[in-house]
């Protein structure tokens, strides 16, 4: 028998995690089995199973790939000349977001997360690697002379959860709120935060 290949792997859970996001999009975390993931994704249960061991994990990892792309292009902003803007970052975080088809899935996340003590500890995860990002981008721009006063990276510490919080409002609107103009809210953001 032909031995998997590590490649063969991660594209077969890319395939798996890109059918669950269009099942949770489509009918919700609640209402999605993992007969309608199986159904989905053209694969056998055994080959689902094989790489998740249920509906939880798949969720998380469906949050992981969002909100992991996000901490990525973060990642790219570094060393591309001058450190950007607070403004800049969550303008670059937020457009981001909305090329993500299914970002609307995340308010199902953050309201299981509340009462799902497996998925919290996988989104506290997810959300861990992206806030080291944000926070290094961050102190990077806090750190050029004249931008704040006192300690870079306590400013940083601090700016994280406000720029964090950015990102649910964001969602919330564009999921929930007819005729939000997503492209008014992000050129408010850099004449409301530091530049």
């Amino acid at each position: 028998m032909p031995r998997v290949t590590e490649a063969y792997r991660t594209a077969r859970r890319d395939e798996i995690i890109a059918a669950a996001l269009r099942c949770f999009a489509e009918k919700g975390y609640q209402r999605t089995s993992m007969a309608d993931i199986i159904e989905e994704s053209g694969l056998s249960a055994g080959a689902i199973y094989g790489h998740f061991a249920g509906k939880q994990e798949l969720f998380a990892a469906v949050a992981g790939r969002v909100l992991d792309a996000r901490a990525g292009e973060l990642e790219a902003m570094r060393g591309s000349g001058d450190p950007p803007s607070p403004g800049r970052i969550i303008a670059t975080l937020l457009d981001g977001m909305r090329r993500e088809p299914f970002s609307g899935v995340l308010l199902q996340l953050w309201a299981e997360a509340v009462i799902d003590p497996a998925i919290r500890e996988q989104v506290q995860q997810v959300l861990g690697r992206l806030k080291a990002t944000l926070h290094a981008r961050l102190a990077e721009w806090a750190a050029v002379p004249g931008h704040v006063e006192g300690d870079p990276e306590a400013w940083a510490a601090r700016a994280v959860p406000v720029v964090i919080g950015l990102g649910p409002g964001f969602i919330v609107q564009r999921a929930l709120v007819d005729g939000f103009d997503e492209d008014a809210y992000l050129r408010a953001l850099p004449e409301l935060l530091p530049h």
